[in-house]
């Protein structure tokens, strides 16, 4: 789990890194939202080629701009990226931070990568590395101020379980850089270090993902929405270790697979949503951590 770059000078140094680029740098490490009542994705409805259009470049990881099957279009805006790309360190074991104050920025990009200018957080909504390793943001305006100001909208964030042996794209709003491979399965846990997820999900061998990526989407190539969110790979082929993780099956047999990458399903993060995009951990259907 490496901790997060800082900066694009010391992100070269770790262009061989593993994507799980942990702690943040101050601690190391066109379908239009068409009324105010519903936002769509820019792919929704269609198959489309995958691009940078939603995405952003964090001070030291990737992330998305993304919405929620019921999010309208004057909701505030949400940011998807890994826990442990957050700006106060990596989650310990067991620990879940929600509606902490933030003016975090972020770089959101248009389809082939360029910068279209910054977008800004007003709190930390949630954020974990137990179970899985998720940071969400709210930004300070709207998907429809988003739309209107740069002409993007955001990507959706699936309700359901990702299919094995489905077309995925890992896309990194930090190194620009658009990763093409497939769902090779589910890992039951996934062990790296102290923390451990559950149901990962297991890219074959050509998403070979660095530091950096931490936070990427990973986006259904048919479908165009969010299945899951980058956050590590094994580097060395040395077994649940720091930048290493392993596979535990229900039996407790461990499986190590070198150089093969891994992703958090996000399906379970929009139950956890209510009206106005408000994060309720109570809501039927929600199962993700609560602090």
């Amino acid at each position: 789990m490496k901790k997060p770059l800082i900066g694009t000078a010391a992100a070269l140094l770790f262009a061989g890194a593993t994507a799980l680029a942990g702690a943040p740098a101050a601690t190391a490490s066109t379908a239009t939202a068409t009324t105010s009542t519903n936002v769509t994705s820019p792919q929704a409805g269609k198959v489309a080629a995958v691009t940078f259009a939603g995405t952003v470049a964090l001070s030291n990881c990737s992330g998305s701009l993304v919405r929620f099957p019921a999010s309208t279009a004057n909701d505030p805006a949400l940011v998807l990226s890994n826990g442990h790309c957050l700006e106060s360190g990596m989650p310990g074991p067991g620990q879940v931070v929600t509606n902490q104050a933030s003016s975090r920025s972020f770089t959101l990009l248009n389809a082939s990568g360029g910068s279209l200018g910054t977008v800004k957080a007003s709190k930390m909504v949630y954020g974990t590395m137990t179970d899985t390793d998720v940071s969400i943001y709210q930004l300070n305006t709207t998907y429809a101020a988003i739309q209107s100001r740069y002409g993007i909208a955001p990507l959706t964030v699936a309700a359901t379980h990702p299919v094995q042996g489905s077309s995925i794209k890992v896309v990194s709003g930090y190194w620009k850089k658009i990763y093409s491979c497939s769902a090779d399965g589910f890992a039951y846990r996934l062990k790296e270090a102290d923390w451990t997820f559950k149901d990962s999900l297991r890219y074959t061998s050509t998403c070979n993902v660095i530091g950096g990526t931490s936070g990427s989407p990973v986006v259904d190539a048919n479908s165009g929405q969010v299945v899951a969110v980058n956050n590590t790979i094994n580097e060395d082929g040395q077994r649940c270790t720091l930048n290493n993780p392993c596979e535990v099956d229900q039996n407790g047999a461990v499986t190590v697979r070198r150089g093969i990458g891994y992703a958090q399903e996000t399906y379970i993060i929009p139950a956890c949503f209510g009206a106005g995009n408000k994060l309720d951990l109570t809501r039927a259907g929600c199962t993700l951590p609560r602090p």
